[in-house]
């Protein structure tokens, strides 16, 4: 299997996160339509690429059922509760970095022309 698409092995899987996914079930609801496996890893490589979730390689399997046990699993707290165990244990290393627009420069051109050239323009 290509290593940028499953970064880790379905062993590894099986071994370290499956259990911790099971401490969240309550076993109700049907059998998921995509493995667990493919949907962590879909989700490694949506937080490693920021791609977006309709970007999302067919390989997982349909992006809008992923992008479901995502959003559930996140009101509940589990991929989170999952990735720092995995950190805390030493199994994965992440590095979370977050940016937003106060903390950017934006180009001069990049907020568009200025306005006295626009109404120049249109007089």
């Amino acid at each position: 299997m290509d290593k940028r698409l499953f970064p880790i092995t379905k062993e590894m899987f099986d071994r370290e996160v499956r259990p911790l996914m099971d401490l969240w079930r309550d076993g109700r609801g049907r059998k998921a339509q995509i493995p667990d496996y493919y949907v962590f890893c879909a989700i490694l490589y949506v937080l490693r690429t920021g791609v977006a979730w309709r970007d999302l390689p067919k390989t997982y399997g349909y992006w809008h059922t992923v992008y479901l046990r995502f959003s559930r699993g996140s009101r509940q707290g589990m991929w989170w509760d999952i990735l720092l165990r995995l950190q805390m244990t030493k199994k994965i290393k992440i590095n979370i970095i977050m940016a937003d627009s106060t903390t950017v420069d934006v180009h001069r051109h990049g907020s568009g022309g200025l306005k006295h050239v626009a109404e120049i323009a249109q007089g």
